[in-house]
């Protein structure tokens, strides 16, 4: 093996002039200890994003009674009546653990993400919102994450050392969108950006040096370098954006900077906080800014808190008392409710934007679900899950469908077809999976 150095670059030439890249920290460099617009008449884009609350649901108030379309919307899904008919709701989809210890309020959700039962955040596989990216984000950001509730955290993952970070701030994720980078679609006249016009690609410079390096190293450093080269290869795409006029948006404006707004995690401020961001989304998938984005409105082991009290969501699943006329926890169910109506306006930041003959969110499959059902035991059985939007036509809605114990991985395969990844096959052990949801496809 030849002598790979903490300094070390892989070298080129450019047009005549010799260059290099950089490399990150790998294991080998350690000792043993090593810690379609309207307006063009191309066809629309199809956008992707999950849309995640935490703690799960009342089943009783959350589950239709009737399966198919003719199906009635209990009362914590009454918020989202006016997109039953662009809605699938899916019960009864099971994360299967194949004896991994359930992590409460985490195995959950990327059993559903991933298609394998993880007991922590170390990640074994990329993230279905990752997967689908990779396939359609070529655009100025690959995704956009977002949580309402003050917290980085997000469940997009490439792998367990690559999390994709949080916007937290309305007015910063408005700065980092249409701020400095950003090109008016609709502006009269394109002027490139001068950093960029003597731009190329330092990687294509590089392919020899590089894939000689990624056959000598070991397995996991080239896990490593191609999740570095990955990073690179993004910044240069969105380098050579910044080259090429957009395509006019119809209908876009930019939308003004929001105030400055209080960041925790009291419900009415979280709630303000979800409509603005909501909305500032909205407008960047409507301008080509991304296709692909993950909303938190409330981490998994729900922060969400009433004015003036102490007692959080997670709190209250487990020591508020059943109540012995409702028979579910009286508290409990107002934020499971609160996070219904949340949904409910994130929808129609989406469906407000006209796009072609519908809306934005005609052109979206926003997959949406929490990360357990009863959060007072941590269960992993039936997951509440929905998928709203049409997919530009790919996907069928408007109807309740009941798992009856299947794996959840049958809707992240689905999905993923649905987004058109040549994928027959996903999850692992009890997880694995090539059977979709038929009624789900066109």
């Amino acid at each position: 093996m030849s002598d790979i150095t903490r300094r070390g670059f892989l070298r080129g030439s450019l047009r005549g002039a010799a260059i290099g890249v950089g490399l990150p920290l790998l294991d080998c460099l350690l000792d043993n200890s090593g810690k379609a617009f309207a307006a063009t008449g191309k066809r629309l884009p199809v956008r992707f994003g999950t849309w995640v609350w935490g703690c799960g649901f009342i089943p009783e108030l959350w589950i239709p009674k009737q399966v198919g379309t003719e199906f009635t919307l209990p009362a914590h899904l009454a918020p989202l009546k006016p997109y039953q008919d662009q809605m699938a709701l899916l019960s009864g989809f099971d994360v299967k653990l194949d004896g991994v210890p359930n992590k409460p309020h985490v195995t959950g959700c990327f059993g559903l993400r991933t298609g394998i039962p993880v007991p922590d955040y170390k990640v074994k596989a990329p993230t279905l919102d990752v997967l689908i990216s990779d396939q359609i984000g070529d655009t100025r950001f690959r995704s956009l994450e977002v949580c309402s509730a003050g917290i980085e955290r997000s469940y997009s993952y490439r792998d367990a050392g690559s999390p994709n970070p949080s916007e937290t701030s309305p007015l910063t994720l408005y700065h980092r969108i249409f701020g400095a980078g950003f090109q008016d679609p609709n502006a009269m006249e394109f002027t490139p950006d001068p950093r960029y016009m003597v731009h190329a690609s330092v990687l294509s410079a590089t392919g020899e040096e590089r894939r000689k390096l990624m056959r000598e190293v070991g397995a996991h450093d080239r896990q490593r370098l191609d999740e570095y080269f990955t990073a690179l290869r993004e910044i240069e795409q969105k380098m050579a954006l910044q080259l090429e006029a957009p395509a006019p948006v119809e209908n876009f404006v930019i939308p003004n900077a929001p105030p400055a707004t209080t960041i925790d995690s009291e419900v009415e401020n979280v709630m303000e906080n979800h409509r603005l961001m909501a909305d500032l989304l909205a407008r960047a998938l409507q301008c080509n800014q991304t296709r692909v984005f993950n909303m938190l409105f409330s981490d998994t082991a729900s922060n969400l808190r009433r004015p003036g009290s102490s007692s959080t969501h997670h709190t209250l699943t487990h020591e508020e008392p059943v109540d012995p006329e409702l028979g579910f926890q009286r508290e409990v169910a107002w934020f499971a409710e609160k996070s219904m109506v949340a949904c409910g306006e994130f929808l129609d930041a989406l469906s407000a934007i006209p796009e072609g003959d519908g809306t934005l969110l005609d052109n979206c499959l926003v997959l949406a679900h929490s990360d357990c059902s009863i959060a007072k035991s941590h269960a992993v059985e039936g997951i509440p899950t929905m998928i709203v939007g049409r997919a530009g036509g790919r996907v069928r809605t408007g109807f309740h469908i009941a798992g009856k114990g299947d794996p959840i991985s049958r809707i992240g395969l689905t999905v993923q077809q649905a987004m058109g990844l040549p994928i027959e096959r996903w999850g692992t052990l009890g997880m694995e999976t090539n059977r979709v949801i038929t009624d789900l496809l066109v």
